[in-house]
């Protein structure tokens, strides 16, 4: 390439980045609201928890004290638990007794999330809390172990800077309506097709 050519192309890259650095500073000084936020990861591909996760480790660094309940699942050897649980900020619960096709029983996996909401209501009334995690629930409204309009009512009258974060698959829309943020994540490629076992530290 010419010098010219690169100088030419330097310049019209120069140009589009002017006009874009103005669109993005524009939407910024727009964005004047501040208040708790609802989000949502659902989707069929890996990363719901985990981007939770990602955030609550964002939110103690900012010195927030955060809240999670896990609905469905039931293991308490995941890195992430043995990672938070030494975190004086983070009160940490296991609600659920392992997934569906584990457990086959619907009324006890009723029971132990109407356990795990009651557990998440505490959280969602203290305002000392400032991120909620609520992991897997999308699951347990999936299956209607929860009444989707008792959650969202809920939600609604937490604390109005309190932020909460809901995963799994299969998000009811009255929920995806609800959400301030929400994210489908899909699947490319995946190991476990490949015959590959689940490894702890990417896994679990």
């Amino acid at each position: 390439m010419s010098d010219q050519n690169a100088s030419d192309r330097d310049s019209r890259h120069k140009s589009r980045m002017e006009r874009k650095k103005a669109v993005v500073d524009a939407a910024i000084a727009a964005a004047t609201d501040t208040r708790g936020l609802l989000l949502v990861n659902t989707g069929n591909g890996k990363g719901k928890s985990s981007a939770a996760f990602g955030v609550l480790a964002r939110a103690l660094g900012h010195g927030m004290r955060a809240g999670v309940v896990q609905f469905v699942k039931g293991r308490s050897d995941t890195g992430e638990e043995a990672f938070f649980r030494r975190q004086p900020e983070v009160s940490w619960h296991v609600m659920g007794d392992g997934f569906t096709w584990d457990t086959q029983d619907r009324s006890a996996d009723m029971a132990s999330a109407r356990a795990g909401w009651e557990q998440a209501r505490a959280f969602l009334r203290d305002p000392a809390i400032g991120l909620v995690v609520l992991d897997e629930l999308n699951i347990v409204l999936k299956y209607a172990y929860l009444n989707v309009q008792e959650v969202l009512a809920d939600l609604q009258a937490r604390p109005p800077l309190q932020h909460v974060i809901i995963t799994g698959r299969g998000a009811p829309e009255a929920l995806v309506e609800a959400a301030d943020t929400v994210t489908d994540m899909g699947v490319v490629k995946h190991a476990f097709k490949a015959g590959i076992a689940a490894q702890p530290g990417v896994e679990f």
